[in-house]
């Protein structure tokens, strides 16, 4: 390897190295901006609040416990469902029917 071969290297080697480290920025940004820092950021940027999130939660709170008791009544509903067909799938025989 001459002067000259040398010389042809360096070029190379700083292009690898822009690369690398151009990678590496771009990987950083974007876990910075997937973290808390960034979703600080983007509520600022939308011009959201702490307060704002506060009323999100409290709504999504009193949702849950209207959705709670309706979920409670479905479960019931099926349950009976469930019943009503098993009773309706077995026929009943003639010797089981009450004498008239």
């Amino acid at each position: 390897m001459g002067p000259e071969s040398a010389g042809q290297l360096v070029p190379i080697f700083g292009m690898i190295m822009g690369l690398v480290i151009t990678i590496g920025i771009t990987v950083g940004f974007v876990q910075v901006t997937k973290g808390p820092l960034g979703q600080a950021l983007a509520r600022r940027i939308q011009g959201r609040s702490a307060a704002a999130d506060t009323d999100v939660q409290s709504e999504l709170a009193e949702l849950r416990e209207h959705v709670d008791p309706l979920r409670a009544t479905l479960e019931e509903t099926q349950e009976r469902l469930d019943f009503t067909e098993r009773m309706l799938s077995h026929p009943r025989t003639a010797d089981r029917l009450p004498d008239s």
